[in-house]
C-alpha cells in the first residue's frame, strides 16, 4: 500500500499552478500519507521555514551527501519518512530522476503539468 509521497522542488513545486499540488499534499497528509521534499539543492536555507508545514521530512542533497538520481538518496528519504521505498511515490520533472527513484523501489511520476500529476496522484492515492 502506498503511504508516502516524495516531491521535487524546482520544476514541480515551482510550477505556476503549484497551489493545487500544495492543496493535494495537505489532503493526503490529513489522510495519513507521509510526505517529503527531496531536492538536489546544496541546503535548505529559507526553504525549510517556508515549506516545512507541508512535509514530514526535507532532504537536500548537499546536506546528505547523495544526489538524485542515486538510489541512496531515495532510500534515505524513505527511511526519514519511516517507510520502505516501495511504499513511496516520487514526483519530479526530470525523467532521469524518476528513473532513479523507480530503481530504488519507488513508484515514479514524471511531472509534465500540474493537472497530469494530480491525475496520477488521484489514481495512486484513491480516496
Amino acid at each position: 500500500m502506498l503511504s508516502g509521497l516524495v516531491v521535487d522542488y524546482a520544476g514541480v513545486l515551482t510550477d505556476p499552478d503549484a497551489a493545487d499540488l500544495f492543496t493535494t499534499i495537505d489532503r493526503l497528509r490529513e489522510r495519513g500519507v507521509r510526505t517529503a521534499l527531496l531536492s538536489n539543492a546544496a541546503g535548505g536555507g529559507t526553504a525549510k521555514a517556508r515549506l516545512g508545514r507541508w512535509f514530514d521530512a526535507l532532504v537536500f542533497s548537499g546536506e546528505v551527501g547523495h544526489a538524485k538520481p542515486s538510489p541512496q538518496v531515495y532510500l534515505l528519504t524513505a527511511d526519514r519518512l519511516g517507510l520502505p521505498a516501495t511504499a513511496c511515490v516520487f514526483v519530479d520533472d526530470s525523467r532521469r530522476n524518476v528513473d532513479g527513484a523507480v530503481e530504488a523501489g519507488m513508484v515514479g511520476v514524471h511531472h509534465t503539468s500540474v493537472p497530469a500529476t494530480l491525475t496520477e496522484l488521484a489514481a495512486l492515492f484513491p480516496a
